[in-house]
């Protein structure tokens, strides 16, 4: 029986393979820099005469940055071409890493780390749309297996590396060890990367200043939120009406205009818009559980910085393992099952973390990972897949940015959400708690005597074991929380259409 003939893809290029492993390597190298920074943060404010609280502008300048230069992305892909566009990124990305590597204050790290941001926002969109179109559509399942790899793993791996990097070394080789890998995908994106017909397109201003205000506040509140206590602070209060207002008079310019920023007629297919809604629900719970367990890991159960990462380590197996699966699959099965049984599998991780303890061992929490890493691969991939498979390839470039800008924003609310509940619910619990430590409690009268008699020492000793069991109690509220979310979404794969068959 003869194989069937594959169909053309919208790009022909020369060597597929060793463009796809320019790109991944390039989109690789921007993922890891939104996580590998934070566990550098102490040696850094002690190394450029900040405080704590300073010291996280490293952090949000380049994470506001990116956000807002993302929708840029769909733009200037069509006025420069894809191949200088995506050149240029990396060589400014590269440029931006030494720079931040060499800082020697505050000021200048945070405005080489805007710099960085604003290069780097464009890499994953743009790799997502050149695979997308370099690839025939047979093909387009183990296209978006590999990009999602380098998705997903490089925020797994980054605070294992960006760890081992600042305890064996120093904390510029964080940013330095972009040097060589930018250095290779600039070469490879020179060498395999085709040039394209630019294309005649005016620039919005006015659309992209309103989202640009619009994401940058959101961003901003996110960010700040817990800082400067949410909704009691004035400048939360302002960040959320720049926000609003931002994002309503985008919208209503971009519906009136003739040649908007962002083409609203792409909000018509459905698959698009329910994509989009579903990969903000699981940057929600992908992101904030990678923020939750190093605190985790390291406050209540006492593991090394380094330790920390070999033990989060196996959950970029999982996912990895899955994508070498899923990708090949995607093709011969419905790809809704396969989200379906990614969330169950997620779920059900997320079922087994609710029930860490402070003193277990590593095995729950590498299991759980592993699980967790395996079934986001299944969801990733034919999402991705489904997301696209029905949109007109004149939005490609818009939409694969939109798509990134929804899973950022959808990991920083993610972020923002589970911090306030930890917080909040580590306070109940600990008010419940202790209001149970009374005298004829069994924990009091055989444990901690000394309390009976107003031993300051054994009063110490309870107030931090209360202390600890309400903190675990509160990271076992949010696993709940995230098992919730990831449940919620579920309706939504049934409203995905199928694409037909290649």
């Amino acid at each position: 029986m003869s194989t069937p003939a594959l169909s053309k893809p919208n790009v022909v290029v020369a060597a597929p393979v060793w463009l796809t492993a320019t790109i991944m390597l390039a989109t690789v190298m921007q993922v890891l820099d939104t996580t590998i920074a934070n566990v550098a943060l102490p040696h850094m404010a002690a190394s450029l005469g900040a405080t704590q609280e300073e010291i996280t502008w490293v952090l949000t300048s380049y994470i506001v940055a990116s956000a807002i230069a993302t929708p840029l992305t769909g733009w200037a892909s069509d006025r420069i071409g894809r191949r200088q566009l995506l050149s240029g990124a990396i060589a400014g990305f590269t440029v931006a890493s030494l720079l931040c590597g060499i800082a020697t204050g505050l000021p200048e790290m945070v405005v080489f780390r805007i710099l960085q941001g604003i290069c780097g926002a464009v890499l994953i969109p743009l790799a997502q749309a050149i695979l997308l179109d370099i690839n025939p559509r047979e093909k387009i399942g183990q296209a978006m297996a590999i990009y999602g790899a380098g998705i997903m793993v490089g925020p797994i791996i980054g605070p294992t590396l960006g760890g081992y990097l600042t305890e064996v070394f120093n904390w510029r080789y964080v940013f330095l060890i972009n040097l060589p890998l930018g250095i290779i995908a600039f070469l490879g994106v020179a060498a395999f990367m085709p040039r394209e017909e630019t294309k005649v397109r005016r620039f919005d201003f006015t659309g992209f200043a309103m989202l640009a205000i619009a994401v940058g506040a959101l961003q901003l509140m996110l960010d700040r939120g817990q800082s400067a206590g949410w909704f009691e602070s004035v400048e939360i209060w302002l960040y959320a009406g720049l926000a609003v207002s931002g994002l309503w008079a985008f919208v209503i310019h971009c519906w009136g205009s003739d040649d908007p920023f962002v083409n609203l007629k792409m909000f018509r297919d459905r698959n698009f818009v329910m994509g989009l809604l579903f990969i903000f629900m699981i940057g929600m719970t992908l992101f904030s559980g990678l923020a939750l367990l190093p605190p985790l890991l390291q406050r209540l159960m006492g593991y090394p910085v380094i330790e920390t990462g070999l033990v989060m380590a196996p959950r970029g197996v999982g996912t990895m393992v899955s994508m070498l699966l899923v990708g090949r699959l995607v093709a011969r099965f419905d790809p809704r099952g396969l989200v379906l049984f990614g969330l169950a599998v997620t779920a059900w991780s997320l079922h087994m973390m609710s029930g860490f303890e402070p003193g277990m061992d590593a095995q729950p929490i590498i299991w759980s990972g592993v699980l967790q890493g395996f079934g986001l691969g299944f969801v990733f991939v034919p999402l991705s897949t489904l997301t696209f498979a029905t949109i007109d390839t004149k939005f490609r470039g818009d939409a694969t940015a939109m798509f990134s800008l929804v899973r950022n924003v959808g990991s920083g609310v993610g972020i923002s959400m589970v911090t306030v509940v930890l917080s909040r619910m580590t306070s109940v619990n600990h008010e419940e708690i202790a209001s149970r430590l009374t005298a004829a409690s069994h924990p009091v009268r055989h444990d901690m005597p000394g309390l009976l008699i107003g031993n300051p020492l054994s009063a110490s000793i309870a107030d931090g074991l209360v202390t600890q069991q309400a903190a675990m109690l509160g990271y076992i509220d949010n696993f709940v929380l995230m098992m919730a979310l990831t449940l919620a979404v579920v309706p939504i794969v049934f409203f995905l259409r199928r694409p037909g068959r290649g």
